[in-house]
């Protein structure tokens, strides 16, 4: 529950009890949720495995893994319009886009040895008595029109399809395929009519199989290997939470203004300088056009990111964490001579794959140490005494902290190996957040999910890739980014997040401290923390930056600040990670960094298909990952010692 505090919210006494109705929205009555109930963890096994009872009760997911329902809707309607039989597609907010989809699936299909056709149809939506506009962006404007690019392919490969949706993080968002759909029905007829039949009602939309939400048991296609597969399974949506437009804005936007798509520009101006630390006042108020912190007269300042000659220009939005990756990765092509790129540490399952399927390929050193800064060392000595002449490395990806083991690497030491070797370092900073550290000073670009922590709502996604100007590479990639990019953000998904982040700063020191609370309690009772007086210890290891390489942490942690709201705990058996996370009373779903405590068994959902490789590298089946939110500690504290008990009587029980 929550209740208004200044435009913003915070968490009552009594911790949030997760939503047990599986399947549907976490945060409940959201429309847009980026999350989705799984209570339980034969729900989330059950889920893996194609289990009827749990498939057909999702209405809701992650938004890169669960095409959301109303974008089914509007694909339906286009399948439609423009489709030929036995042909699906895919929605895209530009032409660019859509053509790097179109190139992703002839690629993999040839790969694969599928000889395919894939379409790309423009189909600009406007109101009856607007006037016809030339081809432009896609971008909403004052007159109600916009432009949606489809992507048209032959059904059987729409699990391949909907890996550059799920990879990439370019698909359109669920806000824009309402305002589609808003469109379409103000051009309808006002007698009654049939409405078009939506995929969710007149037939069942596949799904595609991925690493995060995948499926065991499906029809046999062939295999990607490495765990991926390219089955396809039916569902049948159950009914999803039905609120009114008013109640839906209601509670999204809890007790906010609701300002025009025409203020999308001020939103995104605030968000740049918000991120970029150059606001001197960052308000929480809007004027008359928009968010004051993005209105022309702002004052601003000097960045606070720790870097000299920051600023608003240097920040770059998309509507992803996983687009601004994937940006980053074809901003380094563009600009570096070919070659493989570095995955460093074990990182979120698509950072991986971006890496590998696009380009020349990578090089993975997935436990992120020292050791393998000498291993990577090695590589490039080795490639540059084969090829003196040819560059070894493109670009190094690392999280700091990483996803899911808290891990930071040693960051002076690879910009050390960067300026030696003249590669790119890229940090994914989303987990520490630029509150608690700072990796700019350290980073050629730094990229950031803000649908986690920033947002904290869990209710819009965004993304930001910044650069560092003190660069030796600022120059080139400055100017590429400014010849081609492109504002693909969807105007209202970014007033959703300006309006969220307002208080971002607030939000994380409560949550570092009700963190560090609830993993000093953890650890005491662990393993890790030399427990050994107790015959029933359930907890393993409790993975938090201030146990997990500390040292490569401090680093980079800005003074005063804390670890961040993100932990996991590896168990002493199966049986006692399903009863802790069984019997935990937070919300259970995925994604991370809510205002409200959130949990999930990270391995069972990211790489179900490849337990056993992700075991290799200490991410072992049952890690239980948590985020933790602003509940009040004391009650967050019980909320904890409970399912800790739980799982301590589970191991009794066993023995």
């Amino acid at each position: 529950m929550t209740e208004p505090l200044g435009g913003t919210t915070r968490m009552t006494a009594i911790v949030a009890m997760g939503n047990d109705t599986l399947g549907h929205a976490v945060p409940p009555f959201t429309s847009h949720a980026i999350s989705v109930s799984l209570p339980t963890w034969r729900d989330n096994v059950g889920y893996e495995e194609g289990e009827k009872r749990v498939v057909e009760a999702m209405v809701s997911g992650y938004p890169r893994f669960f095409i959301h329902l109303n974008i089914q809707k509007l694909a339906g309607i286009c399948e439609q319009k423009f489709g030929i039989k036995g042909e699906k597609c895919i929605l895209c907010p530009s032409k660019r886009v859509a053509d790097h989809c179109r190139e992703f699936i002839l690629s993999r299909t040839a790969l694969d040895g599928i000889s395919t056709r894939v379409r790309l149809v423009q189909y600009r939506i406007c109101l009856e008595d607007t006037p016809p506009q030339p081809p432009c962006s896609q971008k909403p404007d004052p007159a109600n029109r916009i432009g949606l690019h489809i992507v048209f392919f032959p059904e059987d490969i729409f699990p391949i399809a909907k890996q550059f949706w799920q990879h990439t993080g370019m698909g359109i968002s669920s806000r824009l395929a309402d305002y589609c759909l808003a469109l379409l029905d103000s051009q309808r007829p006002q007698s009654p009519v049939s409405p078009p039949q939506s995929p969710i009602s007149s037939r069942s939309p596949s799904m595609a199989l991925n690493r995060h939400y995948s499926v065991k048991h499906v029809p046999k296609t062939p295999s990607f290997g490495n765990g991926e597969c390219k089955s396809t399974f039916s569902l049948t949506a159950s009914k999803p939470e039905t609120l009114s437009r008013d109640q839906t804005t209601y509670i999204e936007e809890r007790y906010g203004r609701n300002l025009p798509l025409s203020a999308g520009a001020y939103a995104k101006r605030a968000l740049r300088r918000r991120i970029a630390g150059v606001l001197v006042h960052d308000t929480m108020d809007d004027c008359s056009h928009g968010p004051s912190a993005g209105a022309l007269d702002a004052e601003v300042g000097p960045s606070s990111r720790g870097v000299r000659d920051v600023t608003e220009d240097d920040v770059f939005l998309y509507p992803t964490g996983m687009a601004a990756i994937w940006n980053a990765h074809q901003l380094a092509l563009a600009v570096q001579p070919p070659a493989k790129s570095v995955c460093f540490g074990f990182p979120y399952t698509d950072t991986l794959k971006i890496l590998e399927k696009w380009g020349p390929g990578s090089y993975f050193l997935g436990h992120g140490l020292d050791s393998d800064i000498d291993s990577l060392e090695h590589i490039i000595e080795q490639g540059l005494s084969e090829n003196p002449s040819a560059p070894p490395i493109l670009a190094l990806f690392t999280e700091f902290p990483s996803n899911p083991l808290l891990r930071s690497p040693n960051i002076p030491r690879l910009r050390a190996l960067a300026d030696k070797y003249d590669f790119l370092l890229i940090v994914d900073d989303t987990i520490g957040n630029f509150v608690n550290i700072e990796t700019l000073v350290y980073a050629d670009i730094t990229v950031s999910s803000l649908s986690k922590i920033f947002s904290g709502c869990g209710n819009t996604m965004g993304g930001s890739l910044v650069m560092n100007p003190q660069g030796r590479h600022y120059t080139a990639l400055k100017q590429h980014m400014s010849a081609n990019y492109e504002d693909i953000y969807f105007n209202e998904d970014a007033l959703f997040m300006e309006r969220n982040s307002r208080d971002f700063a607030r939000r994380i020191h409560i949550i570092d401290i009700n963190t560090q609370a609830i993993c000093d309690f953890l650890r005491s009772r662990s393993l890790a923390g030399h427990a050994t007086h107790r015959e029933n210890i359930a907890i393993k290891e409790v993975y938090y930056p201030k146990y997990t390489t500390p040292s490569n942490y401090a680093q980079c942690q800005l003074s005063e600040s804390g670890y961040g709201g993100l932990f996991s705990l590896t168990f002493t058996s199966l049986v006692a990670s399903q009863a802790f996370f069984d019997a935990l009373s937070c919300y259970k779903g995925p994604s991370l960094g809510t205002n409200f405590t959130l949990a999930c068994p990270y391995t069972i959902l990211a790489h179900f298909q490849e337990l056993e490789w992700a075991a290799g590298y200490g991410v072992e089946e049952g890690l239980v990952r948590i985020s933790v939110g602003m509940e009040e500690r004391e009650a967050l504290m019980r909320c904890f010692e409970v399912a800790l008990n739980a799982a301590e009587a589970a191991v009794v029980e066993v023995n």
